[in-house]
């Protein structure tokens, strides 16, 4: 059974178990944020851990005394160890936390700092050797590592999330194509208006997607700019401009992202309405598709009490007093998705707004926020591609049997015979469509000959 070992800081000691890899900041952080919500995304713990590497790999370049490049030496192999994902359970901070971020950055840094202290042959704790603030986090600030950590990880997720919305375009352009021939009735306010396609309603689908995914692509542009090295406010306090050089370098390096330093990092520091910017994008994104979800549902709507036009593959058993009913599970789950992403965006900006001065308190909230929504989005899409899009079938027979029997060929004879006399037909016929259509077609047969 392994021993313990004490840590202390101004406020006290705290006892943690020997083997432990974080230390006393982030044991104090996980007793006051004890809130049971879930821990920092994975996605930003890679991300921190990608930034810490290109931190200690520049201290290893510059450094002179073989000694300490020992030490950078084993805190690169730290920082591969967390990247291998080997540890998850050294980050137990949960997402919402006060102080901008700084808990989740103090436990990675006393990660590290430990793992490197294992490395070397001593045990965790043992900051004499390897120090999470002096070592570890030199020429560095939560300030400036937790930002770009968190654009590193929403590009990484945005182009996931790209790549999905590109095969969902796909599935919706081949429904295109394959439902071409299939004429519906078209609906305006839930109303019956003029024919249409199914295949053309699955190209306006289409089109839609393919504006989120364009305007996903080219929002990474704005993700790309870091005030890595910008310290605490964007000024570069503590940070060696050879050191600042070069850890940009290195991140571009280890990511194999286009990073580039802000011309002004104290303005990244401060304000976040990049994040807020791709979260509305994944607003529009979530819009789009919870249209399309209810209008799927909408058309598969019965069997036999309701429109019926198309067939959304069963998946499993809807109700548990009702046999045989089955309901459409994914669009309500892409739905419910959209919903999330709808009130993360609200969240994001509202905590965007709320910061002051050089910093912003509330940037864990939209890192999780906005790490959620890219996540979600993410799987969801690829969810409704496969088990809706690709499966759904249509249903022919249904959709003429709709078409016929409304007023929606009327239109179509208004240039010729006038939106009243049109309507005055239809309003005689009471509601045989197709006593309307032949009189129509004789009314305007005999004013084409006169």
């Amino acid at each position: 059974m392994s021993g313990t070992r004490t840590e202390s800081d101004k406020l006290g000691e705290i006892l943690l178990p020997e083997d432990c890899l974080y230390g006393i900041q982030t044991a104090r952080a996980v007793k006051n944020f004890d809130l049971g919500f879930r821990p920092v995304h994975p996605e930003l713990i890679r991300a921190l851990a990608i930034v810490k590497k290109a931190a200690v790999s520049a201290w290893l370049q510059l450094e002179t005394d073989p000694r300490r490049k020992e030490m950078w030496t084993a805190a690169v192999s730290a920082c591969d160890r967390i990247l291998e994902g080997g540890i998850p359970d050294a980050f137990p901070v949960d997402a919402l936390q006060g102080g901008a971020g700084t808990s989740t950055h103090m436990n990675v840094n006393e990660a590290i700092a430990n793992l490197t202290l294992r490395i070397l042959g001593e045990k965790p704790g043992n900051y004499a050797v390897v120090h999470p603030l002096d070592d570890i986090n030199r020429g560095q600030s939560t300030n400036d590592v937790f930002p770009t950590a968190l654009r590193i990880a929403a590009i990484r997720l945005l182009r996931r999330l790209s790549d999905e919305c590109a095969s969902l375009q796909q599935s919706l352009q081949e429904k295109e194509n394959a439902f071409d021939g299939i004429r519906k009735l078209g609906r305006t306010e839930w109303m019956d208006a003029v024919p249409i396609t199914l295949g053309e309603e699955f190209g306006a689908f289409a089109q839609a997607i393919s504006r989120d995914r364009w305007r996903l692509y080219k929002v990474e542009e704005r993700l790309r700019q870091t005030n890595l090295g910008g310290t605490a406010v964007g000024t570069g306090t503590n940070a060696s401009k050879k050191y600042i050089f070069r850890v940009t370098e290195l991140l571009q390096e280890l990511t194999g992202i286009g990073l580039a330093r802000a011309e002004y990092p104290m303005d990244l520091t401060q304000n976040n309405d990049v994040f807020v910017e791709v979260s509305g994008l994944l607003k529009a994104l979530a819009v789009n598709l919870m249209k399309i979800s209810g209008d799927l549902r909408r058309m598969n709507s019965g069997p036999k009490g309701g429109l019926g036009e198309i067939h959304l593959q069963d998946l499993q058993a809807g109700s548990t007093i009702m046999p045989g009913k089955v309901n459409p599970v994914i669009p309500e789950m892409v739905t419910q998705t959209a919903i999330r992403v709808m009130a993360n965006d609200t969240a994001i900006s509202t905590a965007a707004a709320s910061g002051e001065f050089e910093l912003n308190a509330f940037l864990p909230l939209i890192a999780d926020s906005l790490l959620e929504s890219l996540s979600l989005l993410a799987g969801s899409v690829r969810i409704f591609r496969e088990r809706c899009i690709r499966t759904l079938e249509p249903c022919p027979e249904r959709c003429l049997e709709l078409l016929d029997s409304s007023y929606a060929f009327a239109t179509k004879y208004v240039p010729l015979l006038g939106y009243d006399r049109v309507e005055e037909i239809i309003r005689r016929s009471g509601g045989d469509a197709a006593s309307a259509r032949r009189e129509m077609e004789r009314i305007s047969a005999n004013v084409s000959r006169k």
